[in-house]
């Protein structure tokens, strides 16, 4: 048996958060505020996780900025969504602990820290048939932010994933995504892309990066300056080997780092907030369906992000959650090939609601409302994909493209033929050449172009309704008539894309209870254990009601875990 790796040393703290995305500083800067010495330790050399590559979006029901802004809505609404949305699966605990702590994590960012926060007003959650569904007012997201301000820390920080950028442009969901869409057809979206762009190129060639911080990489940095102006130490290529479990309790970790191994013992407690599993092949071997050999997902999150959270709550009697309907968080992604040989995930996240594009499987039939939520396209793809393999093909025109891109092809006046050179986007003349050059069936992809154009030269989708809901009118094009989400696929050449099944993330956490505490088998806390983000099971049951549902209850128990372990009992 191999000797033990000597420690290097051994620092004291009161709190130990491992990992560094939304749920992590969360909890750090949480606790850091209540007065507690916080030690943050981060596996990249970056810190972020996968919130930085996220959109940003926290869905947070009635937030103040709702409030603010005159949507005063009681608990009993999203409640009431939650509990039609989620069924068996509904933990009336956690939810409530998450219902009441919502609004008043964004109250104490707001009042104390450099986390501010714009509205997600007209943002409505994915299924507004389902009652107490939301038409708005249940999203925020980080304020844009100068990097300038965060100062020397920024070199630490995860950059935007480059398949959703421009140049490394982040560009923010709302009006700024509208400008970008709408540029050719509005003299003030013209502008406003010109403003953005040219003072992005003047930040390229003076600081080498974006500068304009939005969406993820918003909320990291605001929540990293926070932890820093609060005294978190906080330390970058710095993976967790185990967990320090003395007298029943945990009591730190050990950390490998340049120096050697340290012992970090941490006097309250350890959060575990590590990302989840997205990039363990195993784990999700086991607990993904048609997902024989782990390798057919394509997971979005970057590759730190592997299961050691879940692995080091293991180690101390806690439990994965293995009953959620889902263990991942689905979305549609494509393979972007580049010239180096290597290849990119892009998440299809805003082309499938727009007017004159269609989903369809290896038959070529349609399969789902495109316009609905990206895990409910991904679910649905999953169910219905004939054969062996798990896959769809977004179908479109060439002026589809031209409007609005499609995939990571993106819309005039960049041009469309590199992605045709390289295999990324295949097309055709006809609508059966194109079948043909996807491996379609050609004659069901025919028929059921010809079905759904007849209808949709009327604005309507009778087989699958789309168009019908908020959230779907939200995805469309507002400037299209007489529905936002419908138009015929027509006039060639056409294209498609491959899309597979891939994730934001994992769902299948450790098991906690409403203070975020880590549970062992017989359902009690494991002493001076925590989990948030998606190292804790998702208080979504599996389900994903609305947007923003991993990044709300990530930063929310982060903030609970923060508020529990200082011993923290009225609120700011």
């Amino acid at each position: 048996m191999p000797a033990a790796t000597p420690l290097h040393s051994t620092v004291d703290c009161d709190v130990l958060v491992i990992g560094s995305g939304a749920a992590g500083l969360s909890a750090a800067v949480t606790a850091a505020w209540h007065g507690q010495n916080v030690i943050l330790v981060e596996k990249d050399d970056v810190f972020g996780g996968a919130t930085a590559w996220s959109g940003g979006w926290m869905w947070t029901p009635c937030n103040p900025l709702a409030k603010r802004a005159g949507i005063d809505e009681d608990v009993s609404l999203p409640r009431t969504y939650l509990e039609h949305e989620l069924g068996e699966r509904f933990n009336p605990a956690i939810v409530d602990a998450f219902l009441e702590a919502a609004p008043r994590m964004v109250a104490f960012f707001e009042q104390h820290t450099s986390l501010q926060f714009s509205d997600g007003n007209a943002i409505a959650d994915i299924h507004g048939d389902t009652p107490g569904a939301g038409t708005g007012g249940r999203s925020v997201i980080a304020a844009p932010y100068d990097a300038r301000q965060v100062g020397k820390l920024l070199k630490r920080l995860r950059r935007t994933m480059r398949e959703t950028s421009f140049m490394g442009m982040p560009i923010m969901a709302g009006a700024d995504l509208t400008a970008f869409l709408t540029l050719t057809r509005s003299w003030k979206s013209l502008l406003h892309v010109t403003k953005r762009f040219s003072r992005h190129l003047w930040d390229l060639a003076v600081h080498g990066r974006a500068m304009h911080l939005v969406n993820g990489v918003a909320l990291v940095a605001r929540l990293a300056k926070s932890a820093e102006d609060l005294g978190v130490l906080l330390w970058e290529s710095a993976p967790a080997k185990s967990l320090i479990h003395e007298q029943g309790r945990v009591a730190g970790a050990v950390v490998q780092t340049a120096k050697g191994d340290i012992a970090i013992r941490a006097r309250k407690g350890v959060v575990l907030a590590a990302g989840g599993f997205p990039n363990d092949v195993e784990r999700r071997k086991a607990m993904f369906p048609r997902t024989p050999t782990g390798h057919e997902h394509l997971a979005l999150p970057p590759l730190g992000a592997s299961g050691d959270g879940l692995r080091l709550g293991e180690s101390v009697g806690g439990q994965v959650a293995d009953d959620l309907v889902s263990a991942a968080a689905w979305c549609p992604v494509s393979k972007v090939p580049y010239k180096d040989g290597s290849f990119g995930h892009f998440p299809h996240i805003i082309e499938r609601g727009k007017p004159g594009i269609i989903g369809v499987l290896a038959n070529g039939k349609r399969f789902v409302n495109e316009a609905d939520g990206y895990y409910d396209y991904t679910n649905a793809m999953v169910r219905e994909a004939p054969g062996e393999e798990v896959a769809s093909w977004l179908i479109c025109s060439h002026a589809f493209q031209r409007r609005y891109g499609l995939g990571i092809s993106r819309p005039f006046p960049l041009p469309v033929s590199p992605w045709v050179a390289n295999g990324y986007l295949k097309t055709g003349n006809t609508i059966e050449e194109l079948a043909i050059a996807c491996g379609i069936d050609p004659a069901g992809l025919v028929q059921t172009v010809n079905d759904f154009n007849r209808h949709a030269r009327n604005g309507q989708d009778p087989e699958f309704g789309r168009g019908a809901t908020p959230y779907n009118r939200k995805q469309g094009d507002a400037l299209h008539q007489p529905n936002p989400c419908v138009a015929p696929i027509e006039q060639g050449p056409f294209y498609a894309v491959k899309v597979q099944p891939g994730s934001f993330g994992t769902f299948a956490g450790l098991r906690t209870n409403e203070h975020a505490q880590v549970l062992d088998a017989s359902g009690q806390p494991v002493a001076g254990l925590y989990a948030a983000g998606t190292d804790m099971a998702s208080m979504m049951g599996g389900y994903y009601p609305a947007g923003g549902i991993n990044l709300g209850p990530a930063t929310t128990f982060g903030y609970i875990a923060g508020r529990h372990l200082a011993g923290a009992t009225t609120y700011e």
